[in-house]
Formats: structure tokens, sequence, C-alpha cells
């Protein structure tokens, strides 16, 4: 697959994300339930165990490591989800969830530990959480189910030095879960990885860089400040022998995406008296290709395209104008030449988007006979990229963004460009091919193995505020 092509991927499906700001906060109705707020989804081909696959769910945005005593955690009342499509029929075809329970050793305390916390099992830890993992073959609510491995611990809170000494090796190491078939699982906080200047982008697109190519008279920092610096998030991640879900050695393509349930009567009492779940779970929270119900989904669509199935989306597109438009006439495309009078963009319909949206790109991650659906598709044969390029497939890495997405990937600066159309022939010019956010990587390295998110923030150090 050619450079050009591999492009033309990125401009069909990125265009309509453009604003590109992965606020956490997608949809109204999801921002008052955090713990069921999807943030980000990855996948990718294990950089260091290459005949795996390494699936990434992140929830409850904003997470500040200082937040006690209760600190961020998975809710008990929650169904997780990271869904599965190997064959290209916009139906998962394997669903891996993940079902959580809350241990309070003593409720007398109002403290999250007693004292020191040096191993999962320390009688100090007082409010522990575990996790189960649940295989689904077929539908996600069908019968055909197991359990996979058994009851897992959730990694606890980094509070600080005095809580949780060496929090790496005492406990994110061994709360690393082995699964049968040398799969592995992990659950607990980590440092968000995804990197955005947020406020910049919020305020009508000021991107504070592009102050010194004179494109908007306001004096300032010309370095971007990355709004989510310092915060953790609640992260699934899942490693599994590529083996276990691709449809054949000839087909593996995947698509996935990641959902939260929550049951539609619940009810709640005071005291001692638990939580009840009274109903089948309704979904709440959906997340594939990134910054889709950010940016793309209208407001009026935003909570329908958080309760839907990705089999829907093709009969969304073919039968409401106001979706469609927004595709072919995106937004931003129109925002950016008003904000940045030296820039111009190709003009609409955007008709060559549509297929590609929908459907992936010929030869790179498209599947036999797809159905039009969104998802974040994953070519599982693409060979590990020995240096991977933040600017992923647009720069000529293969293994980058959009096909499929590794936490390396800079998905801000990658649409930022491709919608003021430097792939499009005549738009790859100054000032298009030098717009930028200002913020290349994330606040921490990331791991070189699993689970791969760097460690979370401690409560004891931590300052979230955006940062050079």
């Amino acid at each position: 697959m050619s450079k050009r092509n591999l492009s033309l991927f990125l401009i069909c499906l990125l265009i309509p994300a453009v604003l590109f700001a992965s606020s956490h906060r997608e949809a109204p109705l999801i921002t008052e339930d955090p713990a069921a707020d999807g943030t980000d989804v990855y996948v990718f081909r294990s950089p260091d165990a290459p005949n795996t696959v390494t699936f990434v769910a992140n929830y409850y945005p904003f997470l500040a490591a200082q937040g006690g005593p209760n600190f961020g955690h998975f809710s008990d009342n929650v169904l997780y989800e990271i869904h599965i499509d190997n064959n290209g029929d916009a139906k998962e075809d394997i669903t891996y969830q993940f079902r959580f329970r809350s241990d309070t050793r003593n409720g007398n305390t109002f403290l999250y530990n007693t004292g020191p916390v040096t191993s999962l099992d320390s009688p100090n830890l007082n409010v522990r959480q575990f996790y189960t993992v649940t295989r689904v073959d077929g539908p996600r609510r069908g019968a055909n189910a197991h359990q996979i491995g058994g009851e897992f611990q959730v990694a606890p809170w980094n509070i600080g030095p005095r809580s949780t000494p060496n929090y790496d090796a005492n406990l994110a190491t061994p709360a690393i879960g082995t699964l049968p078939n040398s799969g592995k699982v992990f659950c607990g906080p980590r440092d968000d990885p995804f990197w955005v200047d947020l406020g910049s982008i919020f305020d009508l697109l000021a991107l504070r860089p592009l102050q010194s190519l004179h494109l908007i008279n306001q004096p300032g920092n010309t370095k971007g400040v990355d709004g989510l610096k310092g915060y953790n998030v609640m992260s699934i991640v899942l490693q599994v022998p590529i083996t276990d879900v691709v449809q054949s050695q000839s087909n593996q393509i995947i698509g996935v995406w990641s959902t939260s349930s929550r049951s539609h009567v619940t009810v709640r009492s005071t005291g001692l008296t638990p939580i009840q779940a009274l109903s089948a779970p309704v979904q709440v929270s959906r997340l594939g290709m990134p910054l889709v119900n950010e940016v793309v989904i209208p407001l009026a669509f935003k909570d329908f395209f958080n309760s839907s199935e990705p089999s829907g989306d093709l009969p969304l597109f073919n039968t409401n104008d106001t979706f469609k438009n927004r595709i072919l006439d995106p937004e931003a495309a129109k925002l950016i030449p008003v904000l940045y009078p030296g820039v111009t963009v190709p003009p609409a319909p955007r008709n060559d988007i549509v297929s590609v949206f929908l459907t992936g790109l010929d030869g790179l991650n498209k599947p036999p006979n797809v159905v039009p659906s969104e998802m974040l598709r994953v070519n599982l044969t693409t060979p590990v990229a020995a240096s991977p390029n933040r600017m992923g497939a647009l720069a000529g890495d293969n293994q980058g963004f959009p096909n499929g997405r590794r936490l390396t990937d800079d998905i801000v600066d990658i649409e930022l460009q491709v919608v003021a159309g430097v792939l499009v022939s005549g738009f790859n010019k100054a000032p298009n091919n030098q717009l930028t956010q200002g913020v290349h990587f994330n606040d921490v390295p990331f791991l070189s193995t699993f689970p791969y998110l760097a460690s979370p923030h401690s409560g004891y150090d931590s300052m979230p505020q955006g940062g050079n």
C-alpha cells in the first residue's frame, strides 16, 4: 500500500473528526456518569510480543491523583466490554466482558489504607477491588460465554511514598494477571496516555504555535500546553494471541470498539444495604475511532450514538441528512479558513470520505465483504514498526493510525494537518502542513512491556494541570 493511498484513508476518516480535542466528555448524559465514561480505545500488535494483539480501553476522565479518600475506581454496577468484529459484518464476533466487585475490610474508618501497602494482599489495604474476564463468542448477550482465568485484583491507587512505597514493583506489576494461552490482563489506574492542548482548542482553536506563523493576533506561549498532563484514567489492558481473535490466517483484519453498560433499573439505599441492579444492562458509552463522538457526531445524536451499535451506523447515514451532511461537509473544514485566513482547504462535498470512514481502505484494513460501520480497524499482518513515527501512516508508518491505534500515535496533529488538506493535491503547502497543537508526546514515557501505559501519577506528587 503506497503512502499516498494510506494518506487518502486519513483524509477520509479524519476530516470529519476535526477539532480533534478528546475532551473525554463526548456526550451530555455520560458526563454525569464518569465511571462508565470511555475516554479512548487503542489496539495494536504488541511490540515485544508480535504474535499477540493488545487492547486498551480507558474510562473515567480527568482523575486527579490526589482525589481521596474515595479514589477513582471501576464501578461494580457497570459492565465493561471490548468488542471484536473479525468478519466485517458490523456485529461483534467476540466480546471480552469485565465485571468488578469491591471489598472494604473496615467500614469504621474513612481511610483507603490504614498503613503502608507493600503488596496486593497487605492488611493495610482497606479498600480492594477484584474482577473477572468473560469471553463471549457471537452476540454479546448470547449464551456462548465462558470465564477465562480466575478472579484478578485491580491495581490499587498510587497514593504516595508513605502509603504505596515502590508502587510499580510492589503493586502494579503483581496486578498483571495471566490468562490461558499466554494471554495477559491488567486493570487499574494509569497515566492518561492521550495528550492535547484542550485550553487552546476550545478557545476557538487558538493553537499557540500558530502565533509564530502570524495567523492569529494574540500574544502568549507558542508551545502547546498538555491539558491532560498529570491526570489518570482507569485502564483495562488485555493481551491475547492474534490467533484467538482473527477469523482465519487469510483474514486478520479486526474491528474493535469498547462499551459500558448499566442496569436500566437500579435500587439505591442508605446505610449498609448494597445497591441492587434489577434489570439487564443498557449501553451508555461507545468508543471506536478516536474523537468520533466528541467532534463528528452532532449534539442531537451524541447520546443516541453512545447507546447504538455499529450495525446501525449505515442505516443512520443513509436516512438522516443532518448526520450525513456533517460527514460530507464537516464543520471544522469551514471554520479553519475563517479562523486562519492563510489556510485554504479542499471544497465540499468530500465524497471521498464516505466509504473509508465506514469501511477501511482497500489493501490496508478493509475486510472482505465489509458492512459499513464505525469502529477502530487494524490489520494484524502489518509488521511492528522498528521505529514508530508519531504521525503514523501520514509519515509512511503503515502500522500507525489509522491502521489501529498505538499509544504513541499523535492523533491531534495528524487530524489537524489532514483537515487542512495536506494530502489533497494542491493543499500540501505552508501553512497547511505546518499546523500543529504544539504538544507532540505524552507527559511521561510509556513502558516497553505490558501493560505499556505509564504508571499512574502519585497523589502526593501530582499537580494535574497543563504544562510544557
